[in-house]
């Protein structure tokens, strides 16, 4: 059985919507999957990138798209009271749970907070009470994102997902392939039935031998 790692941070609504397709891939293509919390503004501090809240029109987009998304598909879909809010303890308290179950249960339940019910992800009350309602203890877990260690798991996790090249979220990665967005959902159903299109491809014989221009950054900005 294959195992798709699901990277996400709870301020992408693509990774909400990612939450609950990626899992019915896995299921259809008789793959499990484990969900992987990193901290997006880690990986956009590493590569040097913005973020699609931080430039008004892609934030504008963005919520157009998956709102668009969720309703050819029937999903809840009002969006959280703030955005971007502060993720930490929403992301901690899910990385505190004991097991894989536990901590699916507590994203799809955060996830379906913020994005499904337009709650608010910053709220540690409302992130405890969102815990409670799936039969996890959240008062203690929103306790357990304070500790040290959980904050070094968090760390941690986001620091492997570089060292992966895990670059933005969602991001599923299958034996080391890297599938970003949303729209990679048909791609990884083909690697799970291993029927990549790119499989016995030479990418180094196809890709760029180099650049022959480079762009002149400014000194701030997007």
């Amino acid at each position: 059985m294959k195992t798709v790692n699901l990277y996400f941070d709870y301020l992408s609504p693509y990774a909400y919507l990612a939450s609950i397709f990626v899992p019915r891939v896995c299921d259809e293509e008789g793959a499990s999957v484990r969900f992987r919390p990193v901290l997006f503004a880690g990986l956009l501090n590493h590569w040097g990138q913005l973020g699609p809240a931080e430039i008004p029109p892609k934030a504008l987009f963005a919520f157009r798209s998956c709102l668009r998304y969720a309703r050819q598909h029937g999903i809840p879909f009002p969006g959280p009271r703030f955005h971007p809010f502060n993720p930490l303890t929403a992301l901690r308290a899910t990385l505190a749970t004991s097991t894989e179950e536990e901590k699916q249960r507590a994203a799809r339940a955060l996830f379906e907070l913020g994005w499904g019910r337009g709650g608010d992800l910053g709220d540690r009350e409302e992130i405890a009470a969102a815990l409670d309602q799936v039969g996890l203890n959240g008062l203690e877990l929103v306790e357990q994102a304070g500790v040290e260690t959980v904050k070094q798991a968090l760390a941690h996790e986001t620091e492997q997902a570089i060292a992966r090249g895990v670059f933005g979220i969602p991001t599923m990665e299958v034996d080391g392939e890297l599938l970003w967005g949303l729209d990679q959902l048909e791609n990884l159903a083909l690697l799970l039935r291993g029927e990549d299109p790119l499989a016995g491809v030479d990418i180094a014989e196809l890709a760029p031998r180099g650049s022959a221009a480079q762009r002149k950054r400014p000194a701030s900005g997007p």
